[in-house]
């Protein structure tokens, strides 16, 4: 194994946004009264919508980080999730009960939280728009339920979750004080414009799919600059058959092993042109092989927090920092030989 603190060199583009987001969103709260005079629509909005565009970038870094950390050691993976959290407006480790147990293990079912069922606007705008208020009270009650349970069960976590959501609104509220305007404009606004768009994601990549089937379960988007900027989450079909795989390794994973068997529909090159005719027009709301999508009647969520055993050999990747580490992982031989060597085969 290499000597390097990272297990692939592709997260050396992961590290280099994070810093581009803090010049961007701390070089316009602190140079904010500079330009507010004098060059508030030539300079602070378009640096807003930069520092916007880059937050949902650090939005998916969360996404990625909590299924398949960054660095070998689990004290630099706790550390990065610190980093994260004040980059987010949220705590990382809170991605890990809504995302990874609620909706991976249970898609599209009343055990996922933010199943697109619970959207039921006529005009399938609004169910794109509007996603994030109608299943953000659900992933809060769930968070709070399994931080309560991880509190007996598995205390490293809670202790995690509990100080990054502290010095995550230590900072947040802080900077209000600070200078209003300016924390409206460069943190809280792309943080939320961030945290809404991500939510929103699952609108496109699941609904009107199957999900009982093996492969057309999600919708994929295989455009270049879609997944450059968001660090090929555009396979979504990939990332959900192999959750905890390296986010640099599902273009290979689809093109090998969801490709060939996916529906056409299900496999698009063009993002925008997708949401134009999903939300735009003609604006329908169809399932993938282009019938109409009836849904079925609105059921209430049905509690998953007790169904998940903590010490389960399966759940060993879906914790976030408190994962097993791969440094363990490279330490056991028999536990490295169960699906890890295509994670770690580019690894430095």
């Amino acid at each position: 194994m290499s000597t390097s603190i990272i297990r692939f060199k592709a997260d050396y583009m992961t590290l280099a946004f994070i810093l581009i987001y803090f010049i961007l969103t701390y070089g316009g709260f602190f140079f904010f009264d500079s330009f507010y005079e004098t060059s508030f629509w030539t300079v602070l909005v378009p640096l807003c919508v930069a520092t916007s565009i880059i937050s949902f970038s650090v939005a998916v870094i969360v996404h990625n980080t909590v299924h398949a950390p960054m660095f070998y050691n689990k004290t630099h993976n706790k550390i990065m999730q610190y980093i994260l959290s004040l980059a987010h407006g949220y705590s990382v480790s809170a991605f890990v009960p809504g995302h990874n147990f609620s909706h991976h293990k249970e898609v599209q079912n009343p055990k996922d939280a933010i199943r697109t069922s619970k959207a039921r606007f006529r005009w399938n705008f609004l169910n794109q728009f509007l996603f994030f208020f109608l299943v953000s009270s659900s992933m809060l009650k769930y968070e709070l339920k399994w931080a309560t349970k991880m509190r007996k069960e598995k205390p490293s976590w809670y202790y995690q979750w509990l100080s990054e959501t502290i010095v995550v609104n230590i900072l947040r509220i802080g900077v209000l004080f600070i200078n209003l305007p300016a924390g409206l404009m460069f943190i809280w606004f792309p943080q939320f414009y961030a945290i809404w768009g991500l939510f929103g994601c699952n609108i496109w990549q699941h609904d009107g799919c199957d999900p009982k089937h093996k492969y057309n379960h999600s919708r994929t988007f295989t455009g270049k600059l879609m997944n450059f900027l968001c660090f090929n989450n555009g396979y979504h079909g990939a990332h959900h058959n192999r959750p905890s795989l390296h986010w640099s390794l599902l273009p290979e994973h689809h093109d090998k092993y969801i490709e060939p068997y996916i529906h056409p529909n299900l496999s698009l090159d063009n993002m925008p042109l997708y949401l134009w005719r999903a939300n735009i027009y003609p604006g329908k709301r169809l399932m993938y092989d282009g019938s109409p999508h009836i849904l079925e009647d609105l059921v209430p969520d049905v509690d998953w927090t007790e169904d998940i055993k903590i010490g389960s050999y399966s759940n060993k990747h879906d914790f976030g920092a408190e994962s097993i580490s791969a440094e363990d992982l490279l330490k056991n031989t028999e536990v490295k030989e169960v699906n890890y060597n295509e994670e770690l085969h580019n690894a430095m």
